[in-house]
């Protein structure tokens, strides 16, 4: 029996609330992995901001390609990870308002929008592309 996600469970399951791990790769050292807010529709891309000065913003003037991983963090456990070819953009009006909703709902989300060192103009937006996918659910067990 196989517990890897069909496709629109997985898409499914990546355009659910999670808090993402994105991994960049680094010269001479393993890649940066952190913590980060990100929103995907099935079918498109994968969208996250960040500071253009953060050490992301950064390290991904260098790279071509990224990962992200998403998962449950209860049993059973469940969890997509994708990788391909990225795009960076400058901040649209309301999208870093979007995703703090996202995250912390109208009330909070308007609050850490309005407070938020990334309204100041540094901010970016990263676009995955993703082309390879792994998956699995244990669910299916």
């Amino acid at each position: 029996m196989s517990l890897a996600m069909s496709t629109d469970q997985r898409e499914a399951f990546l355009a659910d609330l999670h808090v993402g791990i994105v991994s960049i790769p680094r010269k001479e050292k393993g890649p940066l992995t952190v913590p980060i807010w990100y929103d995907y529709e099935p079918g498109g891309v994968v969208w996250m901001i960040t500071g253009n000065s953060s050490i992301k913003g950064k390290l991904l003037k260098n790279a071509s390609r990224i990962s992200l991983c998403v998962q449950t963090e209860a049993a059973p456990y469940q969890y997509v990870s994708i990788e391909g070819p990225f795009a960076t953009t400058a901040t649209g009006e309301g999208q870093l308002l979007h995703m703090a909703t996202r995250y912390l709902g109208t009330e909070g989300g308007k609050a850490y929008a309005e407070g938020s060192s990334d309204a100041g103009g540094d901010s970016i937006v990263v676009s995955i592309t993703p082309e390879t996918w792994f998956t699995v659910d244990y669910s299916k067990r």
